[in-house]
């Protein structure tokens, strides 16, 4: 999959390298680029199947630019274990890192696989968006990063969705990042405590905070996988070279088996030559590293969350719970299936 080594994206090591957006006024004759390139693929596209799903002759052209594979329902489990580890994470907030934990979550819960999230951000709005209540948690997450005596089954909580289960947070997490400083492998932490859940469960997902501070790290160590949440905006854009290099940084020296799983458009919209252009450079940026499957803007969204339940059971006729359908067959394909 290319860029997804950390070596397909053309980004450099500073953020401030993305060269500024700047249009270039195209004749009135004449399509512009990313209308031209839609077209040109889909005269010429030819039928292939791979992990990444199918294409047919005449794929439609996705809101990526690229031809839009098909992709299969993920195949029934007979067993479950061996946990495939994957954070949501990008240090800019309000991006979708939360929403998308969640309904990714209850999507693959869906299509029978066992599902845990973890909230590791000290806000606790993964545990706030699933009816928890922040100051009635008897324990959190802190508690099993910080107290040896507690294990993961005490901590651990059911939601509401079927197959999937929460490792809920408070902001006590946030002394967690101070303690943990002094500890000896401070970074190997979260993945110490994850270990026996690894053989209960199918995916385990971690909602990570905005920075890259040392719980990120914690995630980023113990995860086989990142999926980036990106606003379909230019300044979400131009941070997400930082959090590569981060990335980099923790496969070269933390986690070998680390890499990034794909970059999620959210909060798409169309209408806007803005978001159209945002993903093309995205794109031009990351290749195939790019899902194919974007989330578009909804208010359901916001519904769901007041609701504290995912939108896939919220409103699941509607074209968010579609959108994160789409996206656990797309993850499935990509990382947990092929």
């Amino acid at each position: 999959m290319s860029g997804a080594d950390g070596s397909g994206g053309s980004f450099g090591s500073s953020a401030s390298e993305v060269p500024p957006m700047v249009r270039t006024p195209v004749p009135a004759s004449e399509p512009i680029p990313f209308r031209k390139r839609e077209e040109e693929v889909q005269n010429n596209v030819v039928s292939t199947s791979s992990a990444s799903g199918t294409v047919d002759a005449k794929a439609e052209i996705g809101p990526t630019g690229r031809p839009l594979p098909h992709f299969d329902d993920p195949k029934p489990l007979t067993t479950h274990g061996n946990a495939r580890i994957i954070s949501m994470c990008n240090q800019k907030g309000g991006v979708g890192k939360t929403t998308t934990t969640i309904n990714l979550g209850a999507a693959l819960a869906e299509f029978g696989r066992k599902v845990l999230l973890v909230d590791f951000d000290p806000q606790g709005s993964l545990s706030v968006g699933l009816g928890l209540n922040p100051h009635q948690m008897d324990l959190s997450i802190y508690n099993l990063l910080m107290q040896r005596d507690v294990t993961l089954d005490e901590v651990i909580v059911p939601t509401n969705v079927p197959g999937m289960d929460l490792l809920p947070s408070n902001i006590d997490l946030s002394a967690a990042e101070v303690q943990l400083v002094h500890e000896v492998a401070r970074e190997q932490t979260l993945q110490r405590v994850l270990a026996p859940a690894i053989a209960k469960y199918d995916v385990i997902l971690i909602d990570c905070q905005p920075s890259l501070g040392l719980l990120t790290v914690n995630a980023l160590t113990a995860s086989d996988g990142v999926i980036v949440p990106l606003e379909c905006e230019y300044f979400a854009l131009r941070g997400v070279a930082l959090l590569k290099t981060t990335i980099d940084k923790v496969r070269e020296r933390l986690n070998p088996r680390l890499q990034i799983e794909g970059v999620l458009g959210t909060m798409y919209d169309g209408r806007t030559l803005h978001t159209r252009e945002v993903m093309e450079r995205l794109v031009q940026a990351w290749g195939d590293t790019v899902f194919h499957t974007v989330i578009r803007r909804t208010i359901k969204f916001s519904d769901s969350t007041v609701a504290g339940e995912p939108i896939t059971s919220y409103a699941s006729a509607s074209t968010g719970a579609e959108s994160y359908r789409e996206l656990a067959r797309e993850v499935a394909a990509r990382c947990l299936d092929g």
